[in-house]
């Protein structure tokens, strides 16, 4: 008898171990884009909605000659563009719109960090003292105008008593045209300063105690430390709050519509309210739509300004 001798069968795997870490792979992906789906969906759809939809079509209304309520509209192109960088009242909106944003964004940041270094001190009733400062910012802009009228009412307003008191008179808030503005900046101011102030009170309270204690033992005092260290450790809390109180500042409406309604001779007439008075007062909602335009373009240009040029100033700690 002869030995046979058996031969190993060789067997390949049905799939490679790299084809089933890519399958594996590709299955997590899905699973990942579908979390994600399901997470921001919703929030992208809300925003393509109510945001990039509306805005798309202020641009196309922009391009027509429409006006509110009306069933026909023409194209005309950049000709309400032409029309409002050449009417006569665009140099006094722009103008007003300036002096509003440039009086309220530094006065509300100047004031604002005041404030917060004052609510910072270890004071009896802090608290208090602080959901009082920031209760306006939360009040309706129509009621804080309404209130504040018979404040500067000029022969009965209790700011009128005051300056009476003192042997002043009062000014004419209503009729006279720098006044009416001063007086919506300053409730402006009233109103937004405890919003500036809580959050400078945020940074007030990051900053660690320990550079306080070493500048202490260096000799530094009160002043050179706040201008040394403390305010430079606030230059993000400054760069966040910059930005949004300029943004705020020129989209303002509430108290201009519910003080003086663009007036005196529209001095206190901003942008934003010639908007609202072309759209909804005139009925020319072409020539709103291009004129809400180009204040996106303002918002969108001062935005990219401020986040290349003054972000590189800003110390992160």
């Amino acid at each position: 008898m002869t030995a046979q001798t058996a031969t190993p069968i060789a067997t390949t795997p049905s799939q490679p171990h790299s084809t089933q870490r890519r399958a594996a792979q590709r299955r997590k992906r899905i699973r990942n884009l579908g979390f994600f789906a399901l997470l921001a969906g919703p929030n992208i759809a809300l925003l393509l909605i109510f945001v990039y939809r509306p805005l798309l079509l202020s641009f196309y209304y922009s391009m027509l000659q429409w006006n509110m309520g009306s069933s026909v509209a023409r194209f005309i192109g950049f000709e309400n563009y032409i029309r409002w960088f050449t009417d006569p009242d665009t140099p006094q909106v722009m103008g007003t719109t300036a002096i509003f944003a440039v009086t309220t964004v530094g006065g509300s940041l100047v004031l604002g960090l005041g404030l917060a270094l004052l609510l910072n001190k270890k004071i009896f009733g802090r608290g208090i003292a602080r959901t009082v400062a920031f209760a306006p910012y939360v009040l309706s802009g129509i009621a804080v105008g309404m209130l504040w009228l018979y404040i500067f009412d000029p022969r009965y307003g209790l700011l009128s008593t005051l300056l009476k008191a003192v042997g002043l008179s009062s000014p004419q808030w209503y009729t006279t045209s720098p006044w009416a503005l001063i007086m919506i900046i300053i409730v402006y101011l009233w109103k937004h300063v405890g919003y500036v102030a809580l959050i400078y009170l945020a940074g007030l309270q990051g900053v660690p105690q320990d550079l306080h204690d070493a500048a202490a033992i260096d000799g530094a005092g009160k002043t050179r430390t706040f201008w040394s260290i403390v305010l430079p450790l606030l230059g993000p809390v400054t760069f966040f709050l910059l930005i949004t109180t300029i943004l705020s500042s020129l989209q303002s409406f509430d108290l201009i519509k519910a003080m003086t309604d663009g007036g005196p001779l529209g001095s206190t007439t901003t942008l934003m309210y010639q908007i609202y008075v072309e759209g909804f007062q005139t009925g020319r909602a072409g020539f709103a739509s291009a004129a809400a335009t180009i204040l996106f373009v303002i918002l969108l240009v001062i935005t990219g300004i401020q986040l290349k040029f003054m972000e590189r100033k800003v110390h992160y700690a």
